[in-house]
């Protein structure tokens, strides 16, 4: 019994002309690229590109952005991706690739897409200016509005997609003892999915940190204003290269951390719902 299932998974196994072309292309789009940002990193001056005043405050405000960015996704995706996958009515496919496009879209194009429609002469803009004296482009709330259009996306995706992927026995048994929907969603159905919202939580939380297109084209890039991580980059490797390289690693850090946490979340899930499982 033992060897036919050894065959088996041994047949399911890429050919080794696959195993060498996956190589090459892992070799040369990612560890290549990567290896040469570190390769070329002035490692001496981390201190004092760290240390000095714009960074940090470039530093700050991504923060900022970027969590307020993560909490907004959380507050309007979560119910995005519970209708997407639990809906059901005519254009849920709609919705679904309206909720999505931003993965697609080139964020330059969103960024004059949030301009025109929350600018000052923008479709709801000129009624914010008129109505409530508020006018969002080139401001903070600008930036965070950007990074939100195009992270919430990740978050929706892994979300809907832990939902879809959920046994809805046991929601279906704590309903059949009285609990209402409200009491299923926040006693069952939301810790089942929990290891599945910290991971769309934290690849959110990244995308929004690295954002860059959507932020320059609708919130500008003003020191200590607006101007986020990826935008001083930007901007250092016009003036000061050691200084971009460094800011390039921190964002090059957090994204290999965030990667490691979505991994360790994935197989949680795993464990547990094997656990579950009758």
């Amino acid at each position: 019994m033992t060897q036919p299932h050894r065959r088996r998974e041994a047949g399911n196994g890429p050919p080794a002309s696959a195993v060498v072309v996956g190589c090459i292309g892992l070799a040369v789009f990612f560890v290549l690229p990567l290896a040469g940002l570190l390769w070329r990193a002035p490692w001496r001056d981390v201190g004092s590109v760290l240390g000095d005043h714009d960074a940090q405050q470039a530093l700050r405000l991504s923060l900022v952005c970027s969590l307020s960015a993560t909490g907004l996704s959380v507050l309007f995706g979560l119910p995005i991706a519970w209708l997407i996958a639990r809906g059901e009515f005519r254009g849920r496919n709609l919705v679904r690739a309206a909720a999505l496009l931003p993965l697609v879209l080139p964020p330059v194009v969103g960024g004059v897409a949030l301009f025109y429609a929350f600018g000052r002469r923008g479709l709801i803009g000129q009624w914010l200016d008129r109505g409530f004296g508020v006018q969002l482009p080139f401001t903070i709330w600008a930036a965070i509005i950007a990074e939100t259009f195009v992270a919430m996306p990740f978050f929706v995706i892994t979300v809907e997609g832990a939902l879809r992927g959920l046994d809805t026995r046991y929601e279906d048994a704590a309903a059949s003892y009285g609990a209402g929907r409200w009491t299923v969603m926040r006693r069952v159905t939301l810790p089942m999915i929990g290891p599945s919202i910290a991971a769309g939580m934290a690849l959110t939380w990244a995308r929004a940190l690295g954002e860059f297109g959507a932020t320059i084209t609708f919130a500008g890039s003003f020191p200590g204003k607006t101007q986020t991580l990826p935008l001083a980059i930007y901007l250092a490797f016009e003036n000061n290269e050691p200084a971009g390289l460094i800011l390039s690693l921190v964002l090059l850090a957090v994204s290999v951390l965030v990667l490691a946490a979505v991994g360790s979340r994935v197989f949680a899930s795993r464990l547990r719902s094997t656990a579950l499982a009758p």
